[in-house]
Parts: C-alpha cells; sequence; structure tokens
C-alpha cells in the first residue's frame, strides 16, 4: 500500500524532498534565537555596551528572516508536492476504473467511486501536506528544543521526560477511538452521494410526480446522520486540545516554579535569568511541537480510513482481463452461444442465463424479444464481453471472445445500450466517438441512415449544437438516433441495438431498419425490442423467458409454435387495431 503511494509522487520527488530540508533549516533558526536571545538578556543585565545590543539584536533579525524564508518557501514546495501527488492518485485511480468491468463497478457503486475521487483524495492531499511539512517540523523541534533545553537546563529538562508519555498514551487512545467511526462516516457519505446522484438523474421523476418534498425530507434525514456521527467523532477527536493544554500549562507552571526557586536559592550560579528566558522559549517550542503532533494525529487518523478505501479501488483486479497474445483481429461477425450459463455472481445462488445455444450467421438480422426481466440484455452483453460467461463459450468470428483483445473486439461490436448517454458537447464531437477521424460528410452519410439527419439540421448550429450533460436539450427519440449514428460511424461488423427506438415512432423505426439493410448488409444486426414490428422481418426471431430460450425462428413460425410471441403479437396487433378506431 505505501509503495502504491510513494509511486503516485512522480515528477514531484523534487519538491517533496525539498520541503522537510527547507523545514531543517526552519527550526535550525528557531533553537538558536532563544540562545542569542539568553546572551542579550545576560549582557543586559551585565551593564553591556549598546554596540553588543546592536551585535545581538541584528543576530536575532537576521536568524528570524532567514527562519521565516525557509517557512515560506517549505510552505509552497509543500502545496506543489501536496497538490501534484493528489493529481497523480486522482489519475491513477481513475484509470484504474476505466479497466474495471461491469462486475467491479457493480462491487463498488458509482457513488463510492465518485466519494473516494474527491473527499478521500482531499483527505489524504492533507495528510500528505503535513506529513512532509509539519510532521517533519514537529519532530526535529521536538527533539533540537529538548537537546537545547538539556544543555540549557541541565535537570529541568526532566519535566518533559514525565509529561510526555502522558500526552502520547491520550492520543493513542483517541486515536483507536476516532478510526473506526471515521470509517462509518465515509460509508454513510457514498450513501448520501447515492441519495444525490439518484436524485438529479431521476430530477423529471421526482417533479412528475411531486416528491420534491419527501427528497428534501430524505436528503436532510442522511445529512442529519451524518452530521451526528461526525459531532460524536469530533467530540473524541477535539480532547486533543484540553489534554495538550494541561500538558502545556503544567510545563510551564513546573518550569516556571522550578527555575525561579533554583535562580533565586543559587544567586544566579547554576541558573541565570538570560537561561530562564530560554527554557521558557525551549518549553513552549517542545510543548507547541507536541501539540502540532496532535494535530498531525487527528488528520492521519481521518485519512487512514480513506487511505484504505482508495487502496480497495488501487488494488481491486478487473475480472475481464486479456490473455497473452491475444487475438488482434476479428474474422467476421458471426456470433455462436454454446451451452452458455451466466450469474452476475460467483456467490448468487440463481443464474441470468441458462443453457443458451445460439448459432447466428455472419450478416444475418436477429431480433429478440421477451418480457422485462428476462436477461435480453444480459444476453448481448457477453457479445462484447462487458460480462464473462461463467459456464459455456461466446465465439465471434469462431473465436471465443476471451481469447481476443478487448480493444480488438470492442472495436467490431457497435452496442447501443438501453440507457442511451449522450456527453457534454457538440453533436460532431458525440458523433466522433465512433470513429475520431470521420469527416463532415460521413457524418452526414451516417445521420441520413440513422434518420438524424432532419432534426440537426434544424436546430441554428447543426452539427455544432451544443448537447447539453447526459443530452437533457435533445428529446429520448433524438437521443437514441444519435447513439444509433455514433455506433455506426465505427463501421462495425456486430451492431447491437438494445431496445434503442424504443422512443421513435414505427414509421422512423421502419426506415432506420430499412437503411440498415439496404446500407449494411455484411454487418450481423442483433435488435433487442418491445414491438414485435421491430423485430418481425428479421432472418431469425429469439424469443426469451427467464433466462432461457423459449422459442426460435422466423416471424410467421413462431406465431404457429410459440405462444409468448403470439400472445404478444395479438396484443400489440389489437393495441394498433384500437388505436386506429380511435
Amino acid at each position: 500500500m505505501l509503495k502504491r503511494f510513494i509511486g503516485c509522487i512522480r515528477e514531484y520527488k523534487l519538491h517533496t524532498i525539498l520541503t522537510p530540508v527547507l523545514m531543517i533549516g526552519e527550526v535550525v533558526c528557531e533553537c538558536i534565537i532563544p540562545v542569542i536571545t539568553a546572551k542579550l538578556i545576560n549582557s543586559i543585565n551585565a551593564g553591556c555596551e549598546m554596540i553588543d545590543i546592536v551585535k545581538y539584536g541584528f543576530m536575532l533579525v537576521l536568524m528570524a528572516f532567514v527562519s521565516l524564508t525557509f517557512g515560506v518557501l517549505a510552505g509552497k514546495t509543500a502545496a506543489t508536492a501536496s497538490a501534484g501527488f493528489a493529481k497523480n492518485l486522482r489519475h491513477d485511480i481513475f484509470y484504474k476504473i476505466q479497466e474495471f468491468s461491469f462486475s467491479n463497478i457493480d462491487r463498488f457503486s458509482t457513488s463510492s467511486l465518485v466519494t473516494r475521487l474527491t473527499t478521500d483524495i482531499s483527505n489524504v492531499q492533507m495528510a500528505f501536506m503535513m506529513i512532509i511539512r509539519t510532521a517533519v517540523r514537529a519532530p526535529l523541534m521536538l527533539i533540537f528544543a529538548t537537546a537545547m533545553s538539556v544543555i540549557v537546563g541541565k535537570k529541568l529538562s526532566l519535566i518533559f521526560v514525565f509529561l510526555a508519555p502522558v500526552m502520547a498514551a491520550g492520543l493513542l487512545c483517541i486515536g483507536l477511538t476516532a478510526l473506526p467511526m471515521f470509517r462509518a462516516v465515509f460509508k454513510k457519505y457514498d450513501k448520501l452521494n447515492n441519495s444525490v446522484q439518484e436524485n438529479i438523474k431521476g430530477m423529471r421523476v421526482v417533479k412528475s410526480f411531486v416528491r420534491e418534498e419527501y427528497e428534501k425530507k430524505k436528503f436532510a434525514a442522511a445529512s442529519e446522520d451524518i452530521r451526528n456521527d461526525f459531532t460524536r467523532v469530533e467530540r473524541i477527536v477535539v480532547l486533543n486540545g484540553p489534554l495538550m493544554q494541561f500538558t502545556m500549562y503544567t510545563s510551564m507552571l513546573l518550569i516556571s516554579f522550578f527555575t525561579a526557586k533554583l535562580v533565586v536559592s543559587t544567586g544566579g550560579t547554576y541558573l541565570d535569568v538570560g537561561t530562564l528566558s530560554s527554557m521558557l522559549t525551549y518549553s513552549m517550542q517542545v510543548l507547541m511541537s507536541l501539540m502540532m503532533l496532535s494535530m498531525i494525529f487527528v488528520m492521519i487518523t481521518m485519512a487512514v480510513a480513506s487511505v484504505k478505501r482508495i487502496t480497495e479501488v488501487l488494488t481491486e483486479e478487473p475480472d475481464i482481463k486479456e490473455k497473452e497474445n491475444a487475438v488482434a483481429e476479428v474474422k467476421d461477425g458471426s456470433i455462436d452461444f454454446q451451452n452458455v450459463s451466466f450469474k452476475y455472481s460467483a456467490s448468487a445462488e440463481n443464474y441470468a442465463l441458462s443453457d443458451i445455444n445460439i448459432h447466428i450467421a455472419s450478416g444475418e438480422t436477429v431480433g429478440i424479444i421477451g418480457s422485462t426481466g428476462s436477461s435480453k440484455t444480459t444476453l448481448i452483453q457477453l457479445i462484447s464481453r462487458l460480462y464473462d460467461a461463467s459456464e459455456g463459450a461466446v465465439k465471434v468470428g469462431g473465436v471465443d471472445v476471451r481469447d481476443y483483445s478487448l480493444k480488438a473486439l470492442r472495436d467490431e461490436v457497435s452496442v447501443v445500450l438501453q440507457k442511451n448517454v449522450l456527453f457534454s458537447g457538440t453533436i460532431k464531437e458525440n458523433l466522433r466517438w465512433g470513429d475520431p477521424d470521420a469527416t463532415d460528410a460521413e457524418i452526414e452519410r451516417i445521420c441520413e441512415l440513422s434518420q438524424a439527419k432532419e432534426f440537426i439540421e434544424s436546430f441554428p448550429d447543426k452539427y455544432d449544437t451544443f448537447i447539453e450533460q447526459g443530452g437533457a436539450n435533445v428529446s429520448g427519440g433524438q437521443k437514441q438516433r444519435l447513439c444509433i449514428a455514433r455506433a455506426l460511424l465505427k463501421k462495425p461488423k456486430i451492431l447491437i441495438l438494445d431496445d434503442s427506438t424504443s422512443a421513435v415512432d414505427t414509421r422512423t423505426d421502419a426506415l432506420i431498419r430499412k437503411a440498415f439493410r439496404e446500407e449494411i448488409p455484411g454487418t450481423t444486426k442483433i435488435i433487442i425490442a418491445q414491438r414485435i414490428s421491430s423485430v418481425q422481418d428479421a432472418d431469425k426471431i429469439i424469443v426469451m423467458d427467464n433466462g432461457r430460450i423459449d422459442g426460435m425462428g422466423t416471424h410467421d413460425e413462431l406465431l404457429v409454435s410459440n405462444e409468448i410471441y403470439r400472445e404478444a403479437y395479438e396484443i400489440q396487433g389489437k393495441a394498433g387495431a384500437d388505436g386506429e378506431e380511435e
């Protein structure tokens, strides 16, 4: 774990090393200042000349300036190093997430990954800054100031020997109590972010059902729960303040009492007034170092929980991996499911798919229908290896999909998912996800095939129209047609439409299917749909029921042989007839 985090320093190694070096310079200067101050006081007490006062005064100003310079430079290098460390850590987590399969994402949840990329990294960044700066300064100051107090104050330094263990024991108890509480709070952060994410994504649903007040109360309850937990943990953590104050003032009282007593009883032969002054300064430096250590302790206690959460992501092994010497070319668009069964996790009791055997020839058009929950989407996700089959084999172009490189396979399998996603940017930028090098003419041609050209050219900026996040400023049907165009731009050997024309009218749906037949006859086309009309002219139709194939054949064959298909056809035909009568 430590090795992984050190690896995130990378190009900021110089700043990371310079910060402690500069802190050493600052601490040395601050420890020399009390010695010069003591000499100045003793000189004045002995009736020195003005030149001596000026000399010591100049030395004090010089040391203060040098100390300040070291401190400012250390602050700058620490800020650069910590911000750079956080940037690299965020980079590594994001790139790691890109390697995850759907099953990996399912284990973490989107909201949890967002929390780890934001709140957790901020905590680790602050801890890193304190480690390279304050965590260096505080121990060094503690060691140097203690050493100087031993040299100057002799036996009086034993006061620190008795008080330091008291504070250390108190801090240890605080940390051991607070750490598990911080872990629990961060898990609740995940739930809160999940609630916010659901609310924002489902804003239209919330408003249409007038559930704003309900969502407000739900958010307030989750927020209040986090506040209560943080309050409890902070009540424990802030005990380090009173503990520090008690140790500091006890030390000052004891030093003041014993030092004054020694000065008076020995007539200044054991300790003089200047030594008393420097001893008090060193005691303050020692105790302030302990105070800094307590702050570091609190910050690191909080960061440890975040570090573990970040490490979980960095050490997560993708469930889907490429083999060495993976196949880099897909021969054709043929697809074979051979005795395939699938479940979402090894611990799941039931299979989502069972005993699937299908052969699809290259260039065929295949329709898949079935009731909600019949695992239609799960079936096609195995083709592009978004999940791996639990049993059996899925082959594309005669080769097991597990033997392909992921890039080669997914470049030739274009999927328009059930949940269409557009990204912030222009229409042209979104479409070029399919082919970054596509010309404007190619884009217009593909948009014509997907029946998107007409509405795009109705916009004032046409293909340069800006799409809001998630495609919020286009309709569901427009979004679907843009996603189909994007998929077509890949020029794939296999095109999968997962209920991707559900938001368009039957005429537009028919025009899209006609364009597919005429323009991309060599591409294997798999169409998942709820409407029989969307698949009835397919070469082959697969009827899914409860994760199994209930029937397979042409439209006419299934009308005779399959009850589920015939019932769906009759219901939809009756609904269509009723609509025409109205």
